[in-house]
């Protein structure tokens, strides 16, 4: 073989390699499934139930809503650019958080749609004074840390970055510096999901070429990413835990630098997570709305040049097949709090398949429990237990006993008969 034949088989190798880390093969039945569980979401039109995310998701796959979808799309517009270009400042609470707004421009984007005019000017402008807060809290000395997660700090600049919207360099810089140097973060490092959407932003970067000064840094980073994603790649296949895989796979589906290690753990990977549609793993709408791109081999780096007439499969709602009227079969559940003091503990009987925040609910109801919550696109989120609220860079810990923290939400998990539900007040 000739030097030519030789490069052109070492091209075409790679090209295969990084092909591994699509997944093609898969039921569509099963994908139809985890499309169906979306639509009763987008009947939920209230603004704090609102969910950009949705959007991107289906967007990004083979499925479509039909009319649900353009009407989904209208209301996120309303609802929006009613809260931020309002002049009343006085119910900041009901403005989009960075992140909430990070995803509704990554939806217009998804539509085909660039934002301009005054309107998108001031969406844009927003977005950048929330990069610009975030930045000033990290500080010139990189020892501060981001108002929300560095998560959403990436997701911001990747938003900017698919509408062609330039970001400082000095905002860009921060989150390089964050993957460069992680031991200043929490635990020591970012998890895989953080990873992913900081990879998610510089490969978007670098492809849009919008920060060129900065482009070699953002290369090594990239690099670097990649090399801890894998890393992070449990003996399951998982990288970090099911949830985080779908963004991760986004992430190393585009991948720039395959390699053999790359297109091994790609593959370990999809099994796992096609293991994991088959137990029905996937219920919340967030992260459905990442996992259905990978499943079309698609990743919101695709939102650069969006193809909105590729063919979608028109998504119907599913048929439930009526059940016998049967008496309820009930489980116990032990609730305890070892945060404050006197400790809480108390046992809770419960229906089958009782959500962990309906725990929580009967708890309230029938003995000195408390707690409060708020909510987000990933489902609500527990804010302060037996009145004690979490602190700035604390957070409630959810733990099934003795010490194995749950990857679910309490709107999500389905605790077993005889478990012991912790909640524990940690920082980060």
């Amino acid at each position: 073989m000739g030097c030519l034949g030789a490069l052109l088989f070492l091209l075409g190798g790679l090209g295969a390699l990084a092909q591994i880390c699509e997944i093609t093969e898969v039921d569509s039945t099963l994908v139809e499934r985890l499309g169906q569980r979306l639509l009763p979401w987008m009947d939920r039109l209230s603004p704090e139930q609102l969910n950009p995310s949705i959007y991107v998701g289906l967007r990004l796959s083979s499925l479509q809503a039909g009319a649900k979808e353009a009407h989904y799309l209208h209301s996120l517009k309303l609802s929006y650019q009613q809260s931020l270009l309002s002049n009343d400042n006085s119910d900041s609470e009901a403005k989009p958080s960075m992140g909430q707004l990070a995803l509704y421009l990554l939806a217009l984007r998804a539509n085909c749609e660039f934002v301009g005019g005054r309107k998108g000017d001031r969406l844009v402008s927003q977005l950048k004074r929330f990069l610009e807060d975030e930045k000033g809290a990290i500080g010139h000395n990189h020892q501060g840390h981001p108002h929300t997660s560095y998560y959403q700090y990436g997701l911001g600049i990747l938003a900017l970055c698919v509408h062609q919207k330039r970001v400082h360099g000095s905002v860009v810089g921060k989150l390089l510096y964050a993957v460069e140097h992680e031991q200043h973060l929490q635990q020591g490092h970012f998890p895989v999901d953080t990873l992913a959407m900081a990879g998610l932003a510089f490969s978007c970067l670098k492809l849009s070429n919008l920060n060129p000064s900065q482009r070699n840094r953002i290369t090594v980073a990239l690099g670097r990413v990649q090399e801890k994603i894998l890393k992070a790649q449990t003996l399951e296949g998982h990288f970090g835990n099911v949830y985080s895989t779908p963004l991760a796979l986004q992430l190393l589906m585009a991948s720039l630098r395959p390699t053999v290690e790359l297109g091994t753990a790609c593959l370990k990977a999809k099994a796992a997570l096609l293991a994991s549609l088959q137990h029905k793993a996937f219920q919340n709408p967030l992260m459905i709305s990442q996992l259905l791109p990978i499943l079309n081999q698609k990743s919101y780096v695709d939102l650069i040049s969006p193809d909105c007439e590729a063919p979608r499969v028109l998504l119907e709602p599913a048929t439930e097949t009526p059940s016998q009227t049967q008496v309820p079969e009930f489980i116990h559940v032990t609730l305890k709090v070892s945060s404050i003091f006197p400790s809480y503990r108390h046992s809770v009987s419960v229906p089958v398949s009782s959500s962990l925040e309906d725990v929580l609910k009967k708890a309230q109801e029938h003995s000195r429990f408390r707690y409060g919550t708020q909510a987000s696109l990933s489902g609500p989120y527990l804010t302060s237990v037996m009145g004690k609220k979490a602190g700035e860079r604390e957070f409630w810990q959810l733990l099934r006993a003795p010490d194995t923290p749950l990857l679910q939400g309490i709107a999500d998990y389905r605790p077993r008969d005889g478990e012991a539900i912790e909640l524990r007040l940690v920082g980060w």
